[in-house]
């Protein structure tokens, strides 16, 4: 065994090769503290605090923003922040509040603290947060019931999104509390079951968990005992994502058509302002859901910014110039909005219909990075393995 100086010395050489290849977006919180959210949103926009909805036993933070004219019976929208962002800086940056303030709804925006999670991540990877009736996502039902006493909103246009950690929580709720959701935007994010600890979620983000549609679906089945219908999803995903792997868009896909018993081949292929865009119908013809593979975009939530028709949101950490607004295409996919405008000067969308069988199309893989050899690697020299 290695001396432990040695050790040491390898093991934090290790580390800062795999922090540099994913800044701020460690799940077990190894990195720095995130900042602290503010009452004031970089726009200038206020978002209120409400310090009483409920238990509380994941202990977050509840902001909320209610535009000065919402509709008479308001949808609600749930956004999850990623590692490192605040909930008013991650929704002011992709454009939540101006789209609130064009259509009428309002916001809901949970805010981890520092002290649940070092590196500012939802939990979404530990038991007792990822339980109906336990931790953070309890505590994110319970905000969303004070949303719906204090502000009268319409219990059937209730949704979450969410980035990176926010993502991959965003499939937590939707799979713990389908009853309160009738759909979700899942960006940069992982599929409900894929992690019980640190290691696991790891393990997911850079190699990917695969099971079948079965498998992913019987683990959403047995979080809730729902019966009803599912909630619409719509996946975002950079096809050069380095930190949370494409593959694991395939899987959410896999346990989505599989909860919806829908075929593994999309209903309709085409591009949207040049991005390829998938497309799921149900029996009744009705859009259940989608999957945007953005060419070429890293860890991020894509935004066209401006303010602009079909502009929204401020580039910045996590929050990428990708030529579209996530925004506005997960609006109108819930409902929310008219028909998304397209700039001028992008060309109408290639439509075709999908053939009858065939295998669904995988996303691009990542770079050759193996964090997975890094760990073991590391271990070894610790004398661990």
């Amino acid at each position: 065994m290695l001396r432990l100086g040695q050790t040491v010395a390898n093991l934090a050489r290790h580390r800062r090769q795999w922090q540099k290849q994913m800044p701020g977006h460690m799940p077990g919180g190894l990195g720095g503290a995130p900042g602290r959210g503010q009452s004031a949103s970089a726009s200038g926009r206020r978002f209120a605090e409400v310090a009483d909805f409920g238990s509380n036993p994941g202990n977050l933070r509840m902001l909320t923003y209610v535009p000065d004219r919402v509709q008479e019976t308001p949808a609600l929208v749930v956004v999850l922040h990623g590692c490192k962002q605040t909930a008013a800086g991650y929704a002011d940056g992709v454009g939540w509040p101006a789209m609130a303030d064009q259509h009428g709804f309002i916001l809901l925006m949970p805010e981890q603290r520092q002290q649940n999670n070092a590196n500012g991540c939802f939990n979404w990877f530990e038991p007792e947060d990822t339980r109906r009736d336990s931790g953070e996502c309890l505590s994110i039902a319970q905000m969303v019931r004070r949303m719906a006493a204090d502000h009268g909103v319409d219990a059937d246009r209730v949704y979450v999104t969410g980035l990176s950690a926010g993502g991959a929580m965003t499939s937590v709720m939707l799979a713990t509390y389908p009853d309160l959701f009738a759909g979700g935007a899942i960006v940069a994010g992982l599929p409900f079951g894929s992690a019980r600890n640190v290691a696991e979620a790891f393990e997911a983000m850079f190699q990917v968990r695969n099971h079948t549609g079965r498998e992913w679906g019987d683990l959403v089945r047995s979080a809730s005992g729902h019966k009803g219908h599912w909630p619409r999803v719509s996946v975002w995903q950079g096809s050069a994502d380095t930190t949370v792997r494409p593959g694991n868009a395939d899987e959410i896909v896999k346990q989505w058509t599989d909860l919806h018993g829908l075929r593994a081949v999309p209903t309709l292929e085409h591009r949207v302002d040049g991005q390829l865009h998938q497309v799921w119908r149900d029996s009744r013809g009705e859009d259940v859901l989608e999957v945007f593979t953005i060419a070429g975009m890293a860890h991020g939530a894509p935004i066209l910014p401006g303010t602009e028709e079909g502009q929204a949101g401020t580039a910045g950490a996590f929050i990428l110039d990708a030529g579209i607004s996530s925004a506005h295409h997960i609006l109108a996919f819930w409902g929310l909005t008219d028909a998304v405008p397209e700039r001028a000067a992008r060309p109408q969308a290639e439509k075709r219909e999908a053939p009858a069988a065939g295998p669904s199309v995988s996303m691009p893989s990542m770079n050759d990075f193996d964090p997975q050899a890094v760990i073991t690697k590391a271990l070894k020299a610790a004398g661990l393995m």
